[in-house]
């Protein structure tokens, strides 16, 4: 790196622009000596002054977009450095150049989950807004009117969801809301922020949050006045242990609590779904029992061009000891295909069957009927092979499943998240996502072959014939 380069980066106050977001990139990259360089050539004004330089430090998804936008949502896993980007946003609204100079927000609203939340975290907290403010700047806190007073006269008061309210009367020009798809009143307290977020010419708000599964972050997302700027907990990894990566990487890796918690991902869960998300966090396989049946499903499509559904193919086995209401059933795989010529699916559904040495290949025929089988023996001859005809709706089939999940009898490997996401929106009226769900249908298909079906043989036996 050329010295004219790193001379360059020498701010002359703790508000940088975001001109400088790739500084710190640049001096980590560099080799040793440039680095070496760089620090002695600062002063040591300008070397306490370097910490609080976020927009030096900053990862992209911690600076706030450009643009004429109201809200600006922070979506991320945990750890993503969510709190951080908030906190320093709200220093960015309240600071001016010098301490005493004002700023562009004066009267800000920090909403929390709870009282004592918003307190430990937005305000005390290792990346709360004492914590990132440098020393000539850093603001009072006033215990008994739960209020941060700023050294050029900005306030910031808590508040808690749980009591929108309180949100009645006071008025701002600046809101940091922090965890808002945790908020149970969440609506209510959102409602009351937009009426009060009235001050100044460009009044605004910083959402920090984990997407959970909630209506009301959905619609805020689709707002034409709302910016999103996201990243994983892999993404902040230079700052958080190793341990921790590796066991919650070990622990949730592939399933839709790891989607949600590490990638920051809003899985959708529709309302009266048969498959809550408490039902698909608890069915997470810890260890694999013997299996006595393996089964590979297919739900086939009509057609086979780019807009067509899904190819479904789901791989399950079931262990059968003691009377059937013991069995249990683990879902092994899901090989599902998009746009797939017949050919193509086949052999991906007959390669499943030797990867898990299946008993059988199982497949529904409503829409290919006789085809569906030649295309099958087509790719193997000797295919153990029964098809299936669907004669009761979607919902109706797939209610026995969803009660052997209720009843934990049914375990999932890791690495089924597009299963587990239709399975979230299949509700009792129907599948509430977008064209056809699949990979329900050949969830369904294989369990009805594992479990369903022998079950009900077993309570109700034929007379064998003379």
């Amino acid at each position: 790196m050329p010295k004219s380069e790193l001379t360059q980066m020498q701010p002359p106050s703790t508000m940088t622009p975001s001109d400088l977001n790739s500084g710190a990139g640049l001096i980590a990259s560099a080799r040793a000596s440039w680095q070496k360089q760089f620090l002695e050539m600062l002063t040591p004004e300008q070397l306490k002054t370097l910490p609080y330089l976020f927009d030096f430090w900053a990862m992209p998804h911690q600076i706030a977009p450009p643009g004429d936008w109201r809200t600006w949502v922070i979506s991320g896993g945990r750890g993503a450095g969510k709190t951080r980007a908030g906190a320093e946003w709200v220093r960015r609204m309240v600071e001016g150049a010098l301490p005493h100079a004002p700023g562009v927000a004066r009267r800000v609203a920090l909403v929390g989950e709870t009282m004592d939340q918003a307190r430990e975290v937005m305000v005390f907290g290792d990346s709360g807004i004492l914590s990132v403010c440098p020393p000539d700047r850093r603001p009072e806190w006033v215990a008994g009117r739960r209020l941060l007073v700023w050294p050029n006269g900005a306030e910031a008061q808590v508040f808690s969801a749980h009591d929108p309210d309180s949100l009645r009367g006071p008025q701002f020009d600046a809101v940091w809301a922090d965890e808002l798809a945790k908020w149970r009143r969440g609506d209510e307290a959102w409602d009351m922020l937009q009426f009060a977020l009235r001050l100044g010419d460009r009044p605004q708000a910083c959402v920090t949050t984990t997407p959970r599964r909630s209506q009301m972050l959905r619609e805020l997302l689709d707002l034409d006045t709302t910016v999103v700027t996201h990243a994983p907990t892999q993404a902040n990894r230079a700052n958080l242990a190793d341990s921790f990566l590796k066991e919650i990487e070990g622990r949730y890796g592939g399933t839709s609590l790891g989607r949600q918690e590490m990638d920051g991902v809003m899985l959708t869960e529709a309302e009266g779904t048969l498959w809550s998300s408490a039902d698909l966090a608890r069915c997470q396989a810890v260890e694999l029992p013997a299996l006595d049946r393996i089964v590979v499903a297919i739900d086939p499509p009509g057609t086979s061009h780019a807009g067509s559904d899904q190819c479904g193919i789901v791989v399950a086995g079931v262990c059968m000891i003691g009377s059937p209401h013991e069995w249990c059933a683990v879902v092994l795989e899901d090989a599902s295909m998009t746009a797939a010529r017949p050919t193509v699916w086949a052999e991906a559904a007959i390669a499943a069957m030797r990867r898990h040495r299946a008993d059988r290949l199982v497949a529904e025929v409503n829409q290919g009927g006789d085809m569906v089988e030649a295309v099958l023996r087509g790719v193997d001859g000797m295919v153990p092979y029964r098809s299936v005809h669907a004669s009761k709706g979607k919902v109706a089939r797939a209610e026995p499943v969803a009660a052997l999940y209720e009843q934990g009898r049914v375990s999932h490997v890791r690495g089924l998240s597009d299963l587990e996401d239709q399975m979230a929106q299949m509700t009792s009226h129907g599948f509430e996502g977008k064209g056809s769900p699949d990979r329900v249908d050949a969830l369904v298909w294989a369990l009805y072959d594992l479990m369903i079906e022998p079950a009900a043989k077993w309570r109700n036996p034929s007379i064998r014939g003379l």
